[in-house]
């Protein structure tokens, strides 16, 4: 089993078809779901699905919902969003990676994989994701 870090590629079509709206205000939901290392994630993952996903103290099925800090822009001819750090507090939980989705109540379409690199773990702490800057050239969504 291995989780790549990838943005899905059926995301990149189905954004040109319109299926996401990363704008301010926009009602689309986007999730962050943590996933053990026995998952298999990358770039060919379609959705968000339960196989594989953490369980732990203070860890909910289907993740935390993500806020969208930087609307999409554009800085020379990358176009970039990014999300809010997120935390799962007093959590008790180890993790290899994860998927952010679209939260839709039915196909939960994946948008990005993360791979931590080894597994990281919490023991009855603060389990965070911290986003990298938003910029061209770091943020975590990147169209170049």
């Amino acid at each position: 089993m291995a989780i790549s870090q990838a943005m899905a590629t059926s995301f990149k079509v189905q954004i040109l078809g319109g299926d996401f709206d990363f704008a301010s205000g926009t009602s689309q939901v986007f999730k962050i779901a943590l996933f053990t290392n026995a998952a298999t994630l990358g770039a060919t993952t379609t959705a968000y699905a339960t196989a594989n996903e953490v369980v732990g103290t203070n860890y909910t099925a289907g993740g935390n919902t993500l806020v969208i800090q930087q609307v999409p822009t554009s800085s020379g001819t990358t176009a970039f969003l990014d999300f809010v750090d997120t935390t799962w507090a007093s959590a008790t939980i180890t993790a290899r990676g994860a998927l952010i989705y679209l939260s839709n109540g039915g196909t939960n379409p994946a948008v990005a994989v993360l791979d931590f690199g080894s597994d990281k773990t919490s023991t009855a702490g603060d389990f965070t994701i911290v986003f990298p800057a938003s910029d061209a050239s770091n943020a975590i969504i990147r169209i170049a």
